[in-house]
């Protein structure tokens, strides 16, 4: 089983980071080229959240192929590594987390009948929102700088990169991984995202223009299909992280074993959390594949079509002007 769970880890790992990787980078281009994603807050978020979930894919899921497939543990080479680990992980976590639920609060808002409550979605308020959430998960890891460091495991013997500081291993347990990254950014995320849902049902003609109330329930869809996959990716680790902190120390060797694949098993899923989307809105939402279409072959690839043609035609004219200068 220590063999298969090698194998998952460096195949389905570095499928899911590659995917994941390039999926980031296409849904920056498309958002950051299209003015119906960055002129508005919730396309901010969504821009902030690609950005953030490359990262995770990087440092959390490509350190995690290395430690469980290739045996590399780089934690237990530096205590810096250890720690820097840990601080970067739970503020890319976080701040992906947070940005899934500020995209949908926003939906929310830019959906609702009410002027007052729309005018809450605004791109100045989601800079400063951002901003402040941004320096919240920045301080919130610096216990992860203090406390953790490479410490003798009570039931192996052997070193490992762990909290030496009791309550933060609790709060590491029970507030980081079952709240903040489990259950609150699912609960908050489904309320809104069905309220968001239930507005643009109900809005009225006339309330919005056809293009916004295209482009809410283009935001919606893909808010909406993100948080179902999500649910799904983070609820079995989520689990396994709960009944795990109530089970004492193992000493079947059966049991450990199995428990150790189904760790690695549920932490690749979770990953596919900030890899899949890319995947998630290009089949769900026939707009935007058409406006990944459009930025790719329509805007990036007749500007890189059009840029030799410009260096040529530069250099014929200079040529010109230098045969005519040399002719006088």
């Amino acid at each position: 089983m220590a063999q298969l769970s090698q194998a998952i880890t460096i195949y389905l790992g570095s499928t899911i980071c590659i995917v994941g990787i390039i999926g980031g980078f296409l849904n920056i281009l498309v958002f950051l080229t299209l003015r119906t994603f960055n002129e508005k807050s919730c396309g901010f978020y969504l821009i902030v959240m690609s950005f953030v979930n490359i990262g995770n894919l990087t440092t959390g899921l490509l350190s995690r192929i290395l430690i469980s497939g290739f045996h590399r543990d780089w934690t237990l080479i530096s205590p810096f590594y250890c720690k820097f680990r840990w601080y970067g992980l739970q503020f890319g976590v976080l701040t992906s987390f947070t940005c899934t639920c500020l995209t949908a609060i926003d939906q929310y808002l830019s959906t609702n009948r009410r002027i007052e409550w729309r005018r809450w979605s605004s791109i100045k308020l989601a800079h400063r929102v951002m901003a402040a959430f941004i320096i919240v998960w920045l301080l919130h890891g610096i216990p992860y700088l203090i406390y953790f460091d490479l410490v003798q495991s009570p039931i192996t013997d052997k070193l490992v990169c762990a909290s030496v500081n009791k309550i933060l291993q609790y709060y590491h347990t029970y507030g980081y991984l079952i709240l903040f990254a489990g259950i609150i950014p699912l609960v908050i995320t489904g309320i809104f995202g069905l309220l968001a849902r239930r507005n643009v049902r109900h809005t009225v003609n006339g309330t919005i223009s056809l293009v916004q109330r295209y482009l809410d329930q283009q935001l919606t869809k893909m808010v909406l299909s993100q948080l179902f996959y999500n649910f799904i990716f983070t609820f079995p680790y989520t689990m396994l992280t709960t009944i795990m902190s109530f089970i004492p120390a193992v000493n079947d060797s059966l049991i450990s074993t199995r428990l150790d694949f189904a760790n690695v098993m549920t932490i690749l899923v979770y990953y596919m959390s900030f890899a899949s989307p890319f995947c998630i809105y290009t089949c769900t939402s026939e707009r935007f594949r058409q406006q990944l279409t459009y930025v790719l072959l329509d805007v990036h690839l007749k500007r890189w079509r059009r840029s030799p043609s410009i260096i040529i035609n530069a250099m014929a004219s200079s040529q010109v002007e230098k045969g005519e200068t040399s002719a006088v």
